[in-house]
């Protein structure tokens, strides 16, 4: 045979070998979802308490197509179990508020009575509104734009759910009899009863009056005589009053916003293969950019003196730049109907207030003020809750370098004590007993032995004492109260410990009986591999970095894997899974022969205000500097860990992020796939940007652009982007794609048709990420 055919045909059949070898990972991969499926047991639970407080039921899956019903006597512990509710010899049967319920406007007969819920969205960020209809069907109802004020026709009984763009369900709400009026705003989501009207306007709280908007101006009547009174407004040109109005409690005054219009910037995304017709389609979406301008609201206060209504336009220097996307303003009056209040954030995220204005003087305060020289966290760290009764706010405040809570008297502006103190964050407050003067809430990091992600239920009182922390097990926890408070049942676990549920007392956070723990045997027997937790010293060699690793159901310590980390970096958050999780697409993403890691370095949140400022100004550093030295620590102590074949992959932030690798840390990464990236954040939504980034734009936006740095990538590099992402600009990342091309570097993208935010989780882009992983990691590393 000829020598050169015969080295041919064993080079072909080492070929076919590889591809064979990456199909069998490939499938493996693949299949993994459906290995896994209903696989884990006794892991979730609902109680349902029962009329005398003590003693509640819930039902809980034990098997693949098994469950069972359990009643529980809270003051004892004792169990009764069955396989039907009607086993438990209780009174009533299970009833679900979701089960059955008829569609708004069909002719299907309805159990509830005609009911409206006006949602207003003061979140600078969009929110999916959805009705329940039944288990497992939600009918979606749109967009509820930020700034938006909307009134929805249903029925009493029907649930609505309202969703984040990126799919976190904030609410899950039955509709009650009486119209209710639900605020959406960064601190929290309230409803309360809606404001009564008349048809024609907002009536007084002693329904003697009735306000409403006219044209430019306001109108007050009263509804004894039917004599409207026209005010006039003090408004510039072009200047347009906005609703909603808001009464003071003792009707003699009421308030609303005016503010001159602004047209928000739109982005043009291209449909090109829309299923009505052949030609492309064009989408025109509201999109606001870092620098944009934006809606400056201020108040009208409307009063009767001596008489007669007068309105009056509230200036002042306290809030001359706000950052807001909305027209209007979130009013609040005190109880005495002497002041209102409402919230300013300057733009630039450095001062946010309390504004109260004297309804007699106009004259306007700060409540309370923060002050920033990097930035306030003012979607997660300005929570607070008013205590009319004793003319005192709780305030959150991360002004000692940690998220606290605080006690302020409103009549002064002034800190009366803090209330939580340490090196730790309040992470969510739960319940405020006024009569008692406590608060009940989650902390993390309140032992230095254990993950400072951990949350941890605690107590106490609004002087800063008799704290107590009620829940003890070294594991993260989800609570839910007895309908008097007097049981808590926690659910504690760990990224590395299935779930377990206790029955807790109040008083002393004793605990009553255990639950229920969850049975994973399934789950690890179908060849899921518990994620390992580690840590390691940080950038500065002294702050502890937390991630976990995820091996393939087929792991040998005797081989040496590739690493491939999953990133998302993005300041608001962290993104280590805390809980337990079947997390299916790392476990995915290592069933191909790789080891995943993640972990959350500095700029994130959680760790208090020196940790996560690490990002201000500075999104590129994405805390690579941390989590770096943390996979050369874990690789260190784990012979089969490959550190000349390390990968990246993330999405939007992450996706930003995974593209950074290969400009920055080429030295590391070898391999990274981009998917969705906010790849310059002067082309991403003003409100996440400007929050981290800084107003006005300077050159620290340059610094951290892709677009930028584009010339400085080596490694293999596949961007994805969907053609009609509203989330993130798709033309961020088409001018990547284009700065590459100029800069003469490699790479390959996949633009994906018909599809939003999130295109690598689609099954094709799933797949493509997958193989080209496969493709520059195994078995060898790339070449540049």
């Amino acid at each position: 045979m000829n020598p050169r055919l015969a080295v041919l045909l064993i080079l072909g059949v080492g070929s076919l070998v590889k591809a064979n070898a990456s199909s069998d990972r490939l499938d493996l991969a693949l299949t993994f979802p459906e290995r896994i499926q209903n696989s884990v047991f006794r892991d979730a639970l609902t109680p349902h308490w029962l009329a005398d407080r003590k003693s509640f039921w819930y039902h809980v899956k034990t098997g693949p197509s098994s469950s069972e019903y359990v009643y529980i006597d809270a003051t004892t512990g004792d169990r009764r179990t069955s396989p039907t509710f009607k086993g438990l010899n209780l009174p009533a049967p299970p009833v679900s508020v979701r089960t059955n319920l008829p569609l708004p406007g069909t002719t299907k007969p309805s159990t509830g009575t005609p009911a409206t819920l006006t949602f207003v969205n003061q979140l600078d960020a969009g929110l999916r509104l959805f009705w329940l209809k039944e288990p497992g069907v939600s009918l979606p109802y749109g967009t509820l734009k930020a700034g938006e004020t909307r009134n929805q026709p249903t029925f009493s009984g029907h649930v609505w759910r309202l969703q984040t763009d990126a799919g976190e369900t904030l609410l899950d709400f039955e509709t009650p009899e009486l119209p209710q009026l639900i605020h959406i705003t960064p601190e929290s989501i309230e409803a309360v009863p809606a404001p009564r009207t008349n048809g024609r306007g907002t009536l007084s709280p002693d329904g003697r009056w009735t306000a409403l908007i006219e044209r430019n101006g306001v109108a007050v009547i009263e509804l004894s005589t039917g004599i409207q009174t026209s005010l006039q407004v003090p408004l510039d040109p072009g200047c347009l009053v906005h609703g909603p109005v808001v009464w003071a409690p003792n009707s003699a005054s009421f308030v609303l916003s005016a503010a001159v219009p602004v047209t928000p910037r739109k982005i043009t995304l291209v449909e090109s293969s829309p299923k009505s017709q052949v030609q492309p389609v064009l989408r025109t979406i509201d999109y606001s950019k870092p620098g944009d301008p934006l809606p400056q609201p201020f108040p009208i206060l409307c009063s009767l003196r001596d008489h007669q209504w007068r309105a009056a336009r509230i200036t002042s220097e306290l809030f001359k730049n706000a950052f807001t996307q909305a027209d209007h303003l979130n009013f609040r009056w005190a109880a005495d109907s002497e002041e209102f209040y409402f919230d300013y954030n300057e733009r630039g995220h450095q001062v946010y207030r309390i504004i109260g204005v004297n309804a007699a003087t106009c004259r306007t305060r700060s409540v309370v003020e923060e002050k920033s020289t990097t930035f306030i966290d003012y979607q997660k760290k300005t929570w607070r809750h008013w205590l009319d009764s004793t003319n005192e706010l709780l305030w959150m405040s991360e002004r000692d370098g940690w998220c606290h809570l605080w006690l302020y008297d409103t009549a002064s502006g002034l800190p009366k004590a803090q209330i939580t103190l340490g090196k730790w964050p309040v992470r969510e407050v739960l319940r405020i007993d006024e009569s008692k003067r406590e608060i009940w809430f989650l902390a993390s990091g309140l032992r230095a032995s254990e993950d400072p992600y951990h949350r941890h239920l605690c107590r106490v009182r609004f002087d800063g004492s008799a704290f107590q922390q009620l829940t003890s097990a070294d594991a993260d926890h989800q609570i839910k109260f007895s309908p008097d408070r007097e049981f808590f049942i926690a659910r504690s676990a760990r990224t590395d410990f299935p779930p377990v549920h206790e029955l807790h007392r109040s008083a002393d956070g004793s605990v009553v009986c255990r639950l229920e723990e969850a049975d994973i045997s399934k789950l690890t027997a179908a060849g899921w591999s518990m994620p390992e937790r580690f840590v390691a010293k940080g950038r500065d060699g002294t702050t502890d970095i937390h991630g976990i690793l995820i091996k393939p159901s087929h792991f040998d310590p005797r081989r040496k894997y590739p690493i491939v980390e999953e990133v998302y970096a993005g300041p608001h958050s962290s993104s280590v899974k805390r809980d337990f999780d079947l997390l299916v697409r790392p476990h995915q993403i290592a069933e191909l022969g790789f080891v995943v890691v993640k972990a959350d370095g500095m700029g994130t949140d959680y760790r208090g205000k020196v940790f996560h400022q690490v990002c201000w100004k500075n999104l590129k550093d994405a805390g690579f500097p941390d989590r770096i030295a943390w996979i050369k620590a874990a690789a260190s102590q784990r012979p089969w860990m490959d550190l000349s074949r390390v990968g990246i992959f993330g999405g939007s932030a992450g996706g930003q992020n995974a593209m950074r690798a290969l400009l920055d840390y080429n030295d590391f990464y070898q391999v990274a796939v981009a998917d969705c990236g906010c790849h310059d954040n002067r082309m991403d939504k003003i409100w996440w940007n400007e929050q981290w980034m800084g107003w006005p734009l300077d050159d620290s936006y340059a610094r951290s652009s892709n677009v930028e740095d584009a010339g400085k990538l080596r490694g293999q590099l596949l961007l994805i982007a969907g053609e009609l992402d509203s989330n993130v600009d798709p033309a961020s990342t088409l001018q990547v794609v284009g700065a590459l091309q100029k800069a003469g570097r490699p790479f390959e993208f996949m633009p994906m048709v018909n599809t939003g935010h999130g295109a690598a989780e689609t099954a094709f882009g799933s797949r493509l990420r997958m193989e080209f992983l496969l493709k520059h990691l195994l078995p060898a590393p790339p070449s540049n």
